[in-house]
């Protein structure tokens, strides 16, 4: 579901930073070799997870979902000298292709890389992340939450993305619709959660940025 025109989305990008070169080769090898590309995060959306860590400063980054990389580069660009950016994802396959733009990059050494579970692997990581970004699978979003907010501070910034999925939230999901039963139970989460200030952003399938108090 496109939210606004794809002329207006359009016009949006050319009028957004432009994209770097490197993610440009990423996003081209990514349609042109893995399934499912149209999960990268792409020009836009990449540009304002960008500009947000680097309003942050972060010095350390969790990130939920890889997926070849894209996503994780552009959260590096706002890390703070000597920060380190957490990035898992469950399929092992993406690995090596991640591994190479991320070495490419500057941020190379900053970038650490899990594979598997992530319900199994944030309990392991021994740090406090000043910004976090869930982008894996829908139904575990609750999850992921409870075991995020363990992980965080007040001050802390939390983005996920697809919570408006294609806009089916806002209806009657089908009981056999697991992964909109959940993001719309994310969604009352985020917005109920006592430690959590929230506002949903209509960009791409929606991104919602919640703030630890």
């Amino acid at each position: 579901m496109h939210f606004l025109s794809e002329s207006l989305e359009q016009y949006m990008t050319d009028h957004s930073q432009d994209e770097p070169d490197l993610l440009c080769r990423l996003s081209r090898e990514t349609h042109l070799k893995v399934v499912q590309p149209r999960m990268i995060t792409g020009h836009y959306q990449g540009r304002v997870l960008s500009l947000i860590s680097k309003m942050i400063h972060p010095q350390h980054i969790l990130e939920i979902g890889t997926y070849t990389g894209y996503s994780a580069l552009c959260l590096a660009e706002g890390l703070g000298k000597g920060g380190s950016l957490h990035t898992i994802d469950i399929n092992e396959e993406l690995h090596d292709i991640q591994r190479r733009y991320f070495d490419e990059s500057p941020y190379g050494q900053s970038i650490v890389q899990y594979t598997g579970n992530a319900i199994e692997i944030i309990p392991q990581i021994e740090l406090s992340f000043d910004l976090v970004f869930i982008d894996a699978e829908k139904t575990e979003y609750p999850k992921y939450l409870e075991l995020v907010l363990q992980k965080t501070h007040a001050g802390s910034v939390i983005l996920s993305d697809n919570v408006l999925w294609s806009g089916k939230v806002a209806e009657k999901a089908a009981h056999n619709d697991k992964a909109t039963r959940k993001l719309q139970q994310y969604n009352k989460m985020i917005k109920e959660h006592p430690k959590l200030e929230t506002v949903i952003l209509p960009v791409r399938d929606g991104l919602s940025f919640s703030r630890v108090v």
